[in-house]
């Protein structure tokens, strides 16, 4: 069953989302981003220039396939085509449709309450399905 994680109260989420895929390819782990094509485009955006000295290798799902075999970070609007099947990133408001083949699922929640309404609604979508859910509040991190 998919270990669902949701990392709460990210003050920028955008570039907390970027050292979150950065760190999960450093440990060799093949990561999915799925989101609306607007949230895809910004997020790779976000990857070529939130870090002048790390590249965060990714392609699109409609990239060649041996393109797709070789780099790390695959973004893609439905998981399910993804051949990647160990991290799933969801960028998107809603449950991402077809995550349960996937290791590790990924849900990162800003400050703002319209995120936070969002991110109850997914989080009770998983817990009334029964997965285990961790929860990391960022908050409290940066208090210590």
């Amino acid at each position: 069953m998919t270990k669902v994680s949701f990392h709460f109260n990210a003050p920028d989420k955008w570039t907390y989302m970027c050292r979150l895929v950065r760190k999960a390819v450093s440990t060799g782990s093949m990561v999915t981003v799925c989101g609306e094509p607007a949230l895809l485009h910004r997020f790779d955006a976000d990857l070529w220039s939130f870090s002048t000295t790390d590249f965060v290798p990714h392609c699109t799902d409609s990239a060649a396939p041996d393109m797709l075999a070789a780099t790390p970070v695959v973004f893609c609007e439905l998981p399910g085509k993804s051949q990647h099947r160990q991290v799933l990133l969801n960028l998107g408001p809603g449950v991402p449709m077809g995550f349960e083949p996937f290791e590790r699922l990924i849900e990162v929640v800003g400050v703002s309450d319209e995120d936070r309404a969002e991110s109850r609604r997914r989080w009770k979508h998983y817990f009334d399905r029964g997965y285990a859910i961790t929860r990391h509040d960022l908050a409290s991190k940066e208090a210590h």
